[in-house]
């Protein structure tokens, strides 16, 4: 067997959440005035960083006076509302995934930028935490996405090398973590296309889940 784990990012690739997620972005920068293009631009740079990296950019547009806590907290909540109303739906293939690797005996990790509250609750509530030998949480590691902290302290945690594990994921900011940390990248698009910026760093690009099987099962 070439690899021996899959490390996966969370929202967007497991979970259809990132359009959730947009969705209660867009509505909140519109209570903001702010223009839905430049908000969709703004929701393309955040997805998968973390609060601290979007903080940043958040207040480097529209300056330091910038309350994002507020404007991050009212969508949160909004979202969780949603999210507690109408449940979480996974990804198409994500089952059928997890159910290959445990039958080819790779390990399963998990790389997210989100807190581990609100993660390991939706992961529970879909019957899915216990798939995964071990999780990073955000916040857990001194940088997070794009920088290949949180992939090498999964690798760390699931004892293998970089170069033996395959990260999957689905945002820019993601990809170039997966990228840095040495893992075979894998970019499964969710709502972001992939750019000439992150290409070359892709090992391959994919529409869903079940290509990802495919791919296993040829190496």
């Amino acid at each position: 067997m070439r690899f021996k784990a899959i490390v996966f990012d969370m929202d967007g690739v497991i979970f259809d959440s990132e359009r959730l997620y947009r969705k209660h972005w867009m509505i909140t920068g519109d209570e903001y005035g702010i223009p839905e293009d430049e908000m969709e631009d703004l929701c393309n740079r955040m997805a998968g960083a973390t609060r601290e990296n979007n903080e940043r950019l958040m207040k480097d547009r529209f300056g330091e006076a910038f309350d994002y806590n507020t404007f991050r907290s009212k969508t949160m909540d909004r979202m969780d509302r949603d999210i507690l109303e109408h449940g979480l739906d996974l990804k198409p293939g994500v089952k059928e995934l997890f159910q290959y690797l445990k039958e080819q005996g790779y390990k399963i990790g998990l790389a997210t930028s989100t807190q581990r509250e609100r993660a390991s609750r939706n992961l529970k509530n879909a019957g899915i935490l216990e798939v995964f030998d071990q999780i990073v949480y955000g916040g857990v590691v001194p940088h997070g996405k794009p920088a290949p902290d949180i992939y090498l302290k999964a690798c760390e945690d699931l004892e293998v090398k970089p170069e033996e594990a395959i990260g999957i994921e689905d945002s820019i900011n993601g990809v170039k973590s997966c990228g840095a940390a040495g893992l075979y990248t894998i970019m499964v698009i969710d709502l972001i296309q992939p750019t000439e910026e992150i290409r070359p760093i892709t090992h391959q690009i994919y529409d869903s889940l079940y290509d990802v099987i495919d791919f296993l099962k040829r190496t």
